[in-house]
């Protein structure tokens, strides 16, 4: 047998053992990080679900990001739930594919919550839910917490991750914009602090609504927020753009949000700033 010949059944019967291997290790032992690509064994991200190389938070379900968060939670308006108004293809089961992995009714958990000693309205989108996006139900859930928010005085904390408006319920999901920043605005006239956290993925719609009103906006790093896709910008000015153009760092830069907040930190600082915002008024400067 040549040399040849040797090295080719090695490398065949050591590919034949690979495979093998392969097929014995359970899924997601093993992460990869999808900014910096770095791959790590799972237990490297932590409770947090965060890439040990760049901080990357990986996606989570609406219920596990209120574990990171709080013990304290008593929940509002669960049974709120979509239905089909356009018949639209596929949809009904999509939504109950959706409901299995992330046991909500919609995209959005929302309810009253203590955050680090304070008493706060909370919405979590859920990113995992039809890529987070904004339909009927959640946009009702959303504004319903406003609304109550306002009518009890209390802040608002809401944690958005959407990749927009959700098409299988066409304008019905772009109404929810205007209902929403309509219930922004009349919390905002009472006087009271809305903070938003911008998760990966925050686009369309949604930045360009409820996301980007509030009164402190913070980030998670490495997220990704814009409205307009990359690819599809590029295309339109035939230009090639920065590979963080879209980053939570570029938009910081460019003073587009107030802070960036680690996924292990993001507790404390709010409960700093509802600290602040939940301070005794001693009167109205005239």
């Amino acid at each position: 047998m040549s040399f040849g010949e040797h090295v080719k059944r090695f490398s065949s019967e050591s590919l034949s053992i690979l495979k093998h291997y392969q097929a014995q290790v359970p899924n997601g032992i093993w992460m990869q990080c999808p900014r910096c690509h770095a791959s790590f064994y799972f237990k490297r991200a932590g409770q947090y679900r965060v890439c040990p190389e760049c901080g990357y938070g990986f996606r989570v379900t609406a219920h596990r990001r209120l574990k990171m968060l709080t013990k304290h939670f008593e929940e509002w308006d669960a049974d709120i739930s979509s239905d089909d108004p356009l018949q639209f293809p596929d949809y009904e089961a999509k939504l109950k594919k959706a409901q299995s992995t992330t046991h909500l009714k919609d995209g959005v958990l929302t309810g009253l919550a203590t955050i680090d000693g304070q008493q706060t309205a909370l919405g979590i989108m859920d990113p995992l839910f039809i890529m987070g996006s904004l339909g009927t139900a959640n946009g009702e859930r959303i504004t319903r917490l406003f609304e109550r928010a306002t009518e009890q005085e209390l802040p608002v904390v809401l944690l958005t991750a959407s990749g927009g408006a959700r098409m299988q319920e066409g304008i019905y999901s772009l109404m929810q914009m205007a209902k929403i920043s309509q219930a922004v605005n009349q919390h905002g006239d009472a006087g009271l602090a809305y903070i938003s956290v911008l998760m990966d993925p925050t686009t369309g719609g949604v930045t360009a609504s409820f996301a980007t009103q509030a009164d402190i906006t913070l980030a998670e790093p490495q997220a990704l927020i814009g409205f307009t896709g990359k690819r599809v910008i590029e295309q339109t000015i035939n230009k090639q753009l920065p590979d963080d153009f879209q980053s939570a760092e570029n938009s910081l830069k460019r003073g587009f949000i107030d802070e960036i907040v680690p996924r292990d930190q993001l507790a404390k600082r709010l409960g700093q700033l509802l600290t602040i915002f939940n301070a005794p008024k001693w009167g109205t400067i005239k």
